[in-house]
């Protein structure tokens, strides 16, 4: 047995022995009267029949079997002795005729089916019921004996799939909830249908279950073939072959989370033609078309090499995202990349700037920080842009210190009277929060400079940091100027400002670098926070410095439901929380220029005390 680990290994072994114990058990070996080996023979051929031709089920291509409805029209017809007979010759013809399927897994397979008629018989005989014919009666007998044909089936391969680690044991549940249990459903109601039609002619009902099923087999797997085909229409770019815009970002969007969780590196990489709108005014729209079908098969050729996933992000634009791939490595892709398709030539390139086809193409890795994919490509898009502004025909890598990382964004002047100009709608119903925002906003501008952070980073925070309360422009005013603790129903509704500002700021695309710091400023460090309990070095890192500067200011001014506290009482509150709500990275280098801006000196810790006291 050819199985590397040790508790699988076991495992096997253990059930393999408990499924041939259980036939040995079971099976009296009687000798079967001619009908019944005719019988024998007619189900088993409709088992391998049927197995072969099994029912598929969009959308993901579940097969549905008739197998086990076989065995059990076969169990509550015929009895266990019979039905274990038939498993014993199917099995053998089975494994004959599947020998590139390793001898252990027949066995295991074998073994399982064993357990599982077993399971069903004694649950049906316990619960009353009556081999032979269908009676009403036996309705209870019959649902519990599926029911324990499912457990155990369920039981058994599940334990086989956490051993393995290659699913949990929450994912196996979920799974079989999801996927299995309308099939099992239908089994029984099939295994019933099946009894039905043998009452009263054997063979005849065998005959026309199978051809019924046979029949299914077709129709379904022409029904999925269609499926799959309008699926694909709808997942692809008619004109190149690739995956369009939309799949392209559901793609990424599961990867990106794939990536966060196993920590492993994610590369996404957008590039545009170089002048290609030249090339269309030169040659026209339909060789600009060929152009791009044949320039997206250079991509898919080299991405599948690769198991990346390549689409079509727009016009002359595509898109390439490249699992456990650094920014270093999707560099040295993208570059021979661009050189195979400098080398490679296309009727007319040779009237463009280069005289051959080129692409500019930008390249942003996924950090543990990362937000989520619009804030990726937004990345991509800004190094993309900055290869262009470098003369084209290059490939960038996205550096939040370097000053390119600006990319076509507007001033950080012009930004802040636009930002300002919507934050002036809270004058008309919440003064304090728009004199709260303008205080943090001045934090952020001197913080940002204490901290050394790049251009990008530090316009960011300043105008997220003049922003970030604008979702309680939907608060109530009666809460929001509330006296005194709020109630649960209150805080509850306070707590979604986060998620109204992030919808408010959505609406405005130049916004987009702001969504984290206007969502997640209330997210803690310890994950103990709102709205998604983020934790560490997965809330993004300026919305972390946001947290710090926000608490600061909200604990040194007048609130109506909290006292002031001193600046000596904050920066100590700050201390007590740095590893909880704060990150120990910010915190005293926020204290410390608190201290030189204001000239504010530590009092001692017993003085503090006896004031808080």
């Amino acid at each position: 047995m050819s199985i590397v680990k040790t508790p699988i290994n076991r495992y096997l072994s253990l059930v393999s022995a408990l499924g041939i114990i259980s036939f040995l058990f079971l099976n009296d070996f009687k000798q079967h009267s001619t009908m019944e080996w005719i019988m024998i023979s007619a189900i088993t051929g409709s088992i391998l029949l049927l197995n072969h031709y099994t029912i598929l089920l969009p959308p993901k291509g579940n097969s549905l079997s008739m197998d086990s409805s076989i065995y059990l029209a076969s169990l509550f017809l015929f009895g266990v002795h019979f039905t274990l007979n038939v498993l014993i010759i199917h099995s053998i013809i089975f494994a004959a005729t599947q020998r590139k399927i390793v001898w252990w897994k027949h066995l295991f397979n074998f073994s399982i089916y064993s357990l599982m008629i077993s399971g069903a018989y004694y649950s049906f005989i316990l619960t009353g019921g009556h081999i032979g014919n269908v009676h009403i009666e036996n309705i209870l007998s019959y649902v519990i004996s599926l029911s324990v044909y499912f457990m155990i089936n369920v039981l058994l391969i599940g334990i086989y799939f956490i051993l393995d680690a290659s699913e949990s044991l929450v994912e196996v549940f979920n799974g079989v909830i999801k996927e299995t249990i309308a099939t099992y459903l239908s089994t029984l109601m099939l295994s019933l249908v099946l009894v039905i039609l043998m009452q009263t002619e054997e063979l005849l009902g065998i005959f026309l279950f199978t051809c019924i099923s046979f029949l299914l087999s077709l129709a379904f797997k022409q029904h999925f073939q269609l499926f799959k085909d309008i699926s694909e229409k709808a997942n692809k770019d008619f004109l190149t072959g690739l995956n369009n815009h939309g799949y392209f970002k559901e793609l990424l969007e599961k990867e990106l989370a794939v990536a966060k969780e196993s920590e492993q590196p994610l590369s996404v990489a957008l590039l545009d033609i170089d002048d290609f709108k030249k090339y269309n005014d030169l040659y026209g729209h339909i060789q600009g078309d060929y152009l791009l079908e044949k320039f997206g098969a250079i991509l898919k050729a080299e991405t599948e090499a690769k198991n990346y996933t390549v689409a079509r992000y727009g016009g002359e634009e595509f898109s390439i995202f490249m699992p456990n791939t650094n920014r270093k490595q999707a560099f040295t892709f993208m570059n021979e990349l661009r050189k195979k398709a400098n080398d490679t030539y296309f009727k007319g390139v040779e009237g463009l700037p280069y005289g051959c086809l080129s692409f500019s193409a930008g390249i942003a890795q996924c950090e543990k920080e990362t937000y989520n994919i619009s804030e990726l490509l937004n990345k991509a898009d800004k190094a993309m842009y900055a290869a262009k502004d470098q003369g084209k025909n290059l490939v960038q890598v996205f550096n939040e210190h370097s000053d390119y990382s600006i990319g076509r964004s507007l001033s950080l002047e012009k930004d802040l009277e636009e930002a300002e100009q919507q934050l002036k709608i809270f004058l008309s119903k919440d003064v304090y929060t728009y004199r709260h925002s303008k205080r943090v906003y001045q934090y952020a501008v001197d913080f940002s400079r204490t901290l050394g952070l790049s251009d990008h980073e530090r316009k960011t925070l300043i105008l997220g940091a003049l922003i970030h309360d604008i979702g309680k422009i939907e608060i109530p005013r009666d809460i929001l100027n509330k006296k005194g603790k709020l109630d649960s129903h209150e805080w509850e509704m306070m707590k979604k400002h986060v998620t109204w500002g992030k919808e408010i700021i959505s609406t405005n695309k130049k916004l987009d670098d702001l969504i984290p710091l206007v969502e997640l400023h209330h997210e803690r460090y310890d994950g103990f926070g709102y709205p998604y309990g983020l934790a560490g070095k997965s809330i993004p890192k300026l919305a972390r410095i946001l947290c710090v500067i926000d608490s600061f200011d909200a604990m040194t001014t007048e609130r109506p439901y909290q006292k002031t506290k001193t600046y000596n009482e904050a920066m100590v509150e700050l201390r007590d929380c740095s590893g909880k709500q704060f990150d120990p990275r910010f915190v005293e280098p926020f204290i410390n220029m608190i201290k030189q801006l204001y000239d504010v000196k530590e009092e001692e810790k017993s003085k503090l005390v006896a004031v808080n006291g």
